[in-house]
C-alpha cells in the first residue's frame, strides 16, 4: 500500500475571503503545484455517516466560470453517481437537468 497527498493553500484577504488559491499533489515526474479559482470539498464521514464540504472560490470568479464549475461538477456527480450504484433511471434524470443546466446557462449551445 501507498499513500499520496493532496495540499490545499488558500490565501486570504484581511475580511477572510480567499484572493489566492492553489494545489499540490504528487505526479510521476515529482510534486506539482496548479493554481485555482474555485473548490468543491465534499468528504463523508465514516462514523457519523454525513457529509462535510468545503465550498471556495476566489474574489475574481466570473459568474460565467462559476456556471462552468457547475457544469462539469454536475456531470462528473451523474457518471460517479450511476458507475456507483448502476441506477439508470436516476442517473437517467440527473443528467436530464445537467443539459438543461448547460443550456440555459449557454455552455450547451442551443441546436435549432
Amino acid at each position: 500500500m501507498r499513500e499520496s497527498d493532496i495540499k490545499i493553500t488558500v490565501t486570504l484577504n484581511d475580511k477572510n475571503q480567499p484572493v489566492e488559491m492553489k494545489w499540490t499533489a504528487e505526479a510521476q515526474e515529482g510534486e506539482e503545484t496548479r493554481q485555482t479559482k474555485a473548490m468543491l470539498l465534499s468528504l463523508f464521514d465514516k462514523e457519523t455517516m454525513e457529509t462535510f464540504k468545503i465550498d471556495l472560490w476566489t474574489m475574481d470568479m466570473q459568474v460565467g466560470e462559476m456556471d462552468r464549475l457547475m457544469f462539469h461538477t454536475l456531470r462528473a456527480l451523474t457518471e460517479t453517481y450511476h458507475k456507483a450504484t448502476k441506477n439508470d433511471e436516476l442517473a437517467s434524470q440527473m443528467k436530464s437537468f445537467v443539459d438543461h443546466f448547460g443550456k440555459y446557462t449557454k455552455i450547451i449551445p442551443e441546436v435549432e
